[in-house]
């Protein structure tokens, strides 16, 4: 039992040096390592007090590292790494009669730089190109892939699956052919390059460069330009310009060819400016643009000559005087040392004008131009045995004045005016125009080209006749005329006037405003106010009509006032606006009411009558108008109303009962008044001589009545003799 008991605890205690003796490992996954960096693989124990060491690789190819050993540790360093290191490193601990093993995997690429672009050529508009994009120093090679963008479009992708047969840093590329474009200025080319450095776990390093792609144009239409000319005179400068076209802009420079072929530098500037030239100057220079893409030239012969003596007229060849004026025509002569002058016509006409010779200059002086002096003047210069002429010529034009505007009469809304435009002292007429606007639209245009032009001047003139209205006031009237002569040089060959339209409008829709109103008691005031539209604002005028027709000027103010107006106020009272465009006027009748008075009540031919006499009961009212007038007569239930025409109430033949009591009311919105009267109708006396006129017509009807009683009898008769008769 007690073996059992100690084999036991030999057994036990050898699992426990066995379960505490641990090999650990630094670092614990797979390494990854770039050829050139520096790595170190740790390999430590735990419960083993003098382990030993030992490295080797899997395949026990050479280690290609140094080991350093120190107690319970040992480190394994590459230092660089190459593809040598590509191995499966184990290290190998022995404690006593234990022994342990832990495997380094150790994993070589090689990815050390950006992809390089690099083009076939300077990339132009519409030549191929070829791009290549290179990635340099790259392992493992079959694990790479290259992709090429330009912007954002993808020109081509391509993956190296190949493995290599031998082990080594390979330069891998990839190549694309490209037209440039226009649109393809400034786009960036992308080379991107992407290694899976890890098969296991696709870890994968990229790189890329961006290129921005410089496209050029070979220089092109190459020009110059040589001020003042290419034939030039000793003593001359002269200035050539370069231009050349291309992108990026060309390089300009000036070279002289040589008798040999050669050229000769002279600028690299786009201006070449040579003064004080010689003779020897004369030859072909050359302009040349060059640019990476290329280069053009152009080339340009200067011929330089002898000096001669040059005659120069001032202020032109062929000038424009304005007759009236003054001109003076200069000749000048440089390169001779004693010149003589003299002057004349071409058609050898007098000169009219004034010479005066002085040094290197000569001046022939026309004032004032006149028509004769419309010709061409010829200046000759001697020079020693040279005689050199210049002539200029003198063409004649008058435009002195703006156009003047006139109207027929004033500008009243809605009544035609006539405007005219008028154009003083022109000269050569057939070149004349005339144009009428009214703001910016044409009313009227003229053109004088069918007109003969004779040398005089003239006024011409244009007419048009509108209706204006109130819209118009404020536009501006322009009259412009125009003498485009284009051959002859002379300021100004357009005038103008403008007037601003001011339309004037007629006094209208006069109105009189009465307060408190046109009836009025005496004694009372009024105020009459008056109002008129018009343009200019009317001027107001009072007045009154009087009995005979005339007008009395009352005021000139708007509102008229009558304070304790009487009866003889009473009236027709007129308003007129006035302005210059014509006047209107506004009645208004005033009465001025009082009571009535000086009521009178008369019988005609007398109050007291007789029976069947004609009586005439009349009642007037004072001078107060506007009164009522009621004829009444007294009865015994009241008054009994007559009808009364113009307050007078006729009686044909008076009776007994037509006797009684009138009476006259006369009144008004004021007042009353009554006045009453007896009339007295007398019978007639009895007369032996009075014969009625009713018995007369009574005698003869009687007279007449027996005849005719007979005579029916008798026909009555007759009829019934013949069988006709009838109650008929």
């Amino acid at each position: 039992m007690a073996m059992i008991f100690g084999a036991s605890n030999i057994l036990w205690m050898v699992f426990a040096v066995s379960q505490a003796f641990k090999v650990d490992i630094f670092p614990e996954s797979r390494i990854i390592a770039q050829i050139g960096d520096s790595i170190s693989l740790t390999c430590s124990t735990t419960a083993c007090e003098s382990p030993k060491f030992s490295w080797r690789t899997q395949m026990d190819s050479p280690l290609n590292a140094k080991v350093k050993s120190e107690g319970t540790t040992s480190t394994l360093t590459m230092h660089p790494v190459d593809l040598g290191n590509e191995h499966n490193y184990l290290c190998t601990v022995t404690c006593g009669s234990e022994k342990r093993e832990k495997e380094f995997p150790v994993e070589i690429y090689s990815f050390p730089k950006d992809p390089e672009i690099r083009l076939s050529g300077p990339p132009e508009i519409g030549k191929p190109v070829t791009v290549t994009c290179l990635v340099p120093d790259v392992y493992p090679p079959e694990r790479l892939e290259i992709k090429l963008l330009k912007g954002n479009t993808s020109l081509k992708k391509q993956e190296f699956l190949e493995p290599s047969e031998i082990k080594a840093k390979e330069t891998k590329h990839l190549e694309v052919t490209l037209t440039p474009v226009d649109e393809d200025i400034g786009k960036a080319l992308v080379c991107q390059a992407t290694l899976q450095i890890n098969a296991v776990d696709s870890e994968s390093r990229v790189r890329e460069t961006t290129e921005k792609l410089q496209v050029y144009i070979s220089p092109k239409d190459t020009a110059v330009s040589v001020n003042p000319s290419t034939n030039l005179q000793e003593g001359d400068s002269v200035t050539m310009t370069c231009t050349s076209e291309g992108l990026p802009a060309p390089q300009i420079s000036w070279s002289k060819k040589l008798d040999d072929g050669n050229l000769q530098l002279l600028s690299k500037n786009a201006t070449l400016t040579l003064i004080a030239m010689r003779v020897e100057d004369s030859g072909i220079y050359v302009c040349e643009g060059v640019n990476p893409a290329g280069k053009d030239r152009k080339e340009v012969k200067l011929i330089v000559q002898e000096k001669m003596p040059t005659v120069e007229v001032y202020p032109a060849p062929k000038i424009a005087a304005q007759i009236g004026d003054s001109v003076v025509l200069t000749c000048g002569v440089t390169g001779c040392e004693s010149p003589s002058f003299s002057w004349r016509t071409q058609l050898d006409s007098p000169l009219n004008g004034k010479v005066r010779s002085e040094g290197f200059n000569s001046t022939l002086t026309l004032n004032p131009v006149k028509f004769e002096s419309e010709d061409s003047y010829v200046c000759t210069v001697i020079c020693g045995h040279k005689k050199l002429e210049k002539g200029i010529q003198v063409e004649l034009y008058s435009f002195p004045r703006d156009p003047e505007i006139e109207m027929s009469g004033l500008l009243v809304s809605g009544h035609p005016v006539t405007v005219s435009c008028q154009v003083p002292d022109v000269y050569p007429l057939d070149r004349l125009e005339i144009e009428l606007l009214k703001g910016e639209s044409i009313l009227k245009k003229k053109i004088f080209s069918e007109d003969v032009s004779k040398k005089a001047l003239e006024t011409k003139s244009l007419e048009m006749t509108f209706i204006p209205t109130t819209e118009d006031t404020g536009k501006v009237l322009v009259c412009l005329a125009k003498l485009p002569i284009d051959e002859m040089e002379f300021e100004p060959k357009q005038r103008q006037s403008t007037q601003i339209l001011d339309v004037n409008v007629a006094p209208r829709d006069t109105a009189i405003l009465v307060s408190p109103s046109p009836v009025l008691e005496e004694g009372s005031s009024v105020n009459m106010i008056c109002s008129s539209d018009g343009l200019p604002a009317p001027k107001i005028l009072w007045r009154r009509q009087l009995s005979n027709g005339d007008l009395q000027t009352l005021s000139e103010n708007t509102t008229l006032t009558l304070t304790s107006t009487k009866m003889e106020d009473s009236g027709i009272y007129i308003c007129e606006g006035i302005n210059q465009a014509g006047r209107s006027r506004k009645e208004v009748e005033l009465i001025i009411q009082v009571a009535p008075k000086d009521v009178r009540l008369t019988a005609f031919p007398s109050e007291s009558v007789k029976e069947g006499d004609k009586v005439i009961i009349s009642c007037t009212c004072g001078n107060v108008p506007q009164t009522l007038i009621i004829l009444k007569k007294k009865a015994k239930s009241g008054y009994i109303e007559l009808k009364s025409t113009d307050g007078a109430y006729t009686i044909h033949r008076a009776q007994l009962e037509d006797a009684g009591v009138y009476e006259c009311e006369s009144k008004n919105e004021v007042g009353l008044q009554l006045r009453s009267l007896t009339l007295d109708v007398k019978g007639r006396e009895s007369n032996k001589d009075y014969f009625s006129p009713e018995l007369l017509v009574l005698y003869c009807a009687s007279s007449l009545i027996i005849p005719a009683i007979g005579m029916i009898i008798y026909f009555a008769r007759k009829a019934n003799m013949k069988g006709s008769y009838s109650l008929v």
